[in-house]
C-alpha cells in the first residue's frame, strides 16, 4: 500500500530527498512520479480539460536533488500527454506567473524553501493561485490510488521564463519611477542582494543592474544547493547578519535578502539595520495603504502591539490579525475582499507578503520591487524608507519558546491547554485576553503581551512574548510558570532554563 500522506506539509509536498546527512529518503522517484500524476488528474478535473490539452510549467530552485526530481516530474507529466514547459532554475512566484504570461493551466516548483540541503519537495499552482491543504490531500489520495492519466506523450519545451519574469519587474520599476529602461532609472542607487545561493541571484543581475543600479557588494548570487554560506532564510540570524554586513561594508542604499525560492524577502536600510518582521510589515503596509486609504492589512497572529498602533494611528488603516501560515493570511484577505472589505496586503512575520494587485501571490521579489520604487520616489523629496516607519514602536524585549507535546493526540491536547489557560487567566487581574483573538490565546500582560498557540503542523506549542521594559519577558514567564508546571504533557525544560 502506498502511503504518501506523511509527505504533506501544509500546502506543499516536502520530505527527505537525499541521504547526505544520514536521514532515510522518503521522497523517492516513484513518489514524485505518482504525486505528479495525481496533480495531472487533479488539474484535468479543475480545468475541465483532457490531459492532451493541458500545459504545465516546471521549475526548480538550486537544491542538490532538484534536477533529479525535475526529470521525474517532467517524465510523469509528459507521459500523461501534457505539454511541459521546462523552465529550469526558477523562483516559485515565477512559476505561478506562467499561468498569466505563458498561458499554462498549472505549474510545479521543486523546492523545500529554507530547509536543509537534504530536503526537497513540490509546490503546485493553478490559474487561481497556490493550492490549499485540502487540495494537496486530494492529490495524494489520487497518487495512492490506481487512477492514472491515459498514457500518451506530450511535448517538452525548454523555456527561459525567468527572462520574462525579470522583464516584468524591470517594467514595474520603470513605470513606478516614470523613466524608460534606456534612461537607467536606478542609476545612482547602490543595492546589494544576498541570494543565499538559492534562486534569487537573477534579481541583482537581471533586474537591478540593467536599470543602472550598482550591485557591487552583492553576495552568494551563484546557485549552490549545499547552501555553504548560510541558511537562505530572512528569519535566520546568521543570514540577516550577512546582508547587514554586506550593506555596511559596501555603504549601500539598501540591502535585499531572499529565501531559497524567492517567495520571501527581507531588507536592510542604509544604516545596516534590519527591515524585517514587524518593520517589514510596517513598510509594506505604508506602501499598500498609500494607494488604498483606510484599507485593512491582514497579518499573522504574532505581530506586535506597536505594529497595530502604527497601522491604525499613523497610517489610518485597520489591522486584522489572523492565524499563522501564509496560506491562512492570504485566504483571510481574499475572504475579506469577497465580503466587501478592501484588504490589499496579506503578510506574515516570516516575510511571506501577498498583494491584491499581484494576484495575492506571495512574492519576495515583487515586494522588494515595490520597496525600491518607493525608495526612488522618496529620494526625489529628500526622504528615505526609514522616514515611512519612524513612528513604529518596537518592543524592548521579545522571546519565543517552543514547548514539545509529549502525547500522540497533540491537537486535542493543545486545545485542552488553551482552554485551561483561559481559566487560569481569570485569577490574574494583570492579564487581559485580547479582543482580536483568532489563534490560540493572546493576552495583554505587564506592559507587554504573550500568545500561546498550537503549531500548524507539529506537536508543539509556541509562546511568543514581548515587553516594553527590560526584564518584562521574565516577569510574564514567572507569572505563567505555575500554569505551565501543571501541564504534564508539555516539555517546559526551556522555560525552566529561562527562569534559572
Amino acid at each position: 500500500m502506498k502511503n504518501y500522506m506523511p509527505l504533506k506539509s501544509g500546502t506543499d509536498i516536502r520530505g527527505v530527498a537525499s541521504d547526505i546527512f544520514g536521514s532515510e529518503i522518503n521522497i523517492t522517484n516513484q513518489a514524485i512520479r505518482d504525486i505528479t500524476a495525481g496533480f495531472a488528474v487533479f488539474l484535468s478535473r479543475k480545468a475541465g480539460k483532457a490531459f492532451g490539452n493541458l500545459k504545465v510549467a516546471v521549475g526548480h530552485d538550486s537544491r542538490i536533488t532538484s534536477d533529479q526530481i525535475r526529470l521525474c516530474v517532467i517524465d510523469s507529466l509528459s507521459k500523461s500527454g501534457i505539454t511541459v514547459l521546462d523552465c529550469g532554475l526558477s523562483s516559485t512566484p515565477a512559476m505561478f506567473m506562467t499561468t498569466i504570461d505563458a498561458d499554462t493551466d498549472g505549474a510545479i516548483e521543486i523546492t523545500a524553501s529554507h530547509h536543509p540541503a537534504d530536503r526537497n519537495g513540490l509546490k503546485f499552482f493553478t490559474r487561481k493561485g497556490g493550492l490549499d491543504g485540502c487540495d494537496i490531500e486530494a492529490i495524494i489520495k489520487i497518487a495512492e490510488s490506481n487512477e492514472r492519466p491515459t498514457l500518451s506523450i506530450g511535448e517538452i519545451i525548454p523555456t527561459n521564463f525567468m527572462a520574462v519574469y525579470a522583464a516584468r519587474l524591470r517594467k514595474m520599476i520603470c513605470e513606478g519611477l516614470e523613466r524608460s529602461e534606456g534612461e537607467l532609472p536606478l542609476k545612482g542607487f547602490h543595492i546589494v542582494v544576498d541570494a543565499g545561493n538559492g534562486a534569487g541571484g537573477f534579481y541583482a543581475t537581471d533586474v537591478l543592474e540593467p536599470l543602472g543600479a550598482d550591485i557591487g557588494g552583492s553576495v552568494f548570487l551563484n546557485p549552490d544547493g549545499m547552501f555553504p554560506n548560510h541558511i537562505p532564510n530572512p528569519e535566520n540570524e546568521t543570514a540577516m547578519e550577512s546582508i547587514c554586513g554586506a550593506v555596511t561594508k559596501s555603504k549601500a542604499d539598501l540591502g535585499v535578502i531572499f529565501d531559497t525560492d524567492v517567495d520571501r524577502a527581507g531588507c536592510v536600510d542604509k544604516s545596516g539595520s534590519e527591515i524585517n518582521r514587524d518593520r517589514l510589515i510596517a513598510l509594506a503596509s505604508a506602501i499598500a495603504i498609500e494607494s488604498n486609504p483606510g484599507a485593512t492589512i491582514v497579518t499573522d497572529s504574532v505581530t506586535s502591539d506597536g505594529l497595530k498602533l502604527f497601522i491604525e494611528k499613523d497610517l489610518h488603516g485597520k489591522h486584522h490579525r489572523f492565524k499563522r501560515g501564509y496560506r491562512n493570511v492570504i485566504n483571510e484577505a481574499l475572504k475579506l475582499c469577497e465580503e466587501g472589505t478592501n484588504s490589499p496586503l496579506a503578510i506574515e512575520t516570516s516575510g511571506h507578503a501577498a498583494l491584491k494587485e499581484n494576484y495575492f501571490l506571495d512574492d519576495g521579489a515583487y515586494l522588494v520591487t515595490k520597496i525600491i520604487i518607493k525608495l526612488g520616489t522618496l529620494r526625489k523629496s529628500g526622504k528615505d524608507l526609514e522616514d515611512l516607519i519612524g513612528n513604529l514602536e518596537c518592543p524592548v524585549e521579545s522571546d519565543e519558546l517552543r514547548f514539545n507535546i509529549a502525547c500522540s493526540d497533540f491537537k486535542d491536547y493543545g486545545t485542552t491547554v488553551i482552554s485551561a489557560l483561559e481559566k487560569f487567566l481569570k485569577s490574574e487581574p494583570s492579564f487581559k485576553i485580547a479582543d482580536d483573538n483568532r489563534e490560540g490565546i493572546r493576552v495583554s500582560a505587564l506592559d507587554g503581551w504573550f500568545l500561546l498557540r498550537l503549531s500548524v503542523h507539529d506537536p508543539l506549542m509556541p509562546i511568543n512574548i514581548e515587553s516594553n521594559h527590560v526584564g518584562g519577558v521574565r516577569e510574564i514567564l514567572q507569572k505563567l510558570y505555575p500554569f505551565f508546571k501543571a501541564q504534564t504533557s508539555l516539555d517546559i525544560s526551556l522555560l525552566n532554563s529561562r527562569l534559572q
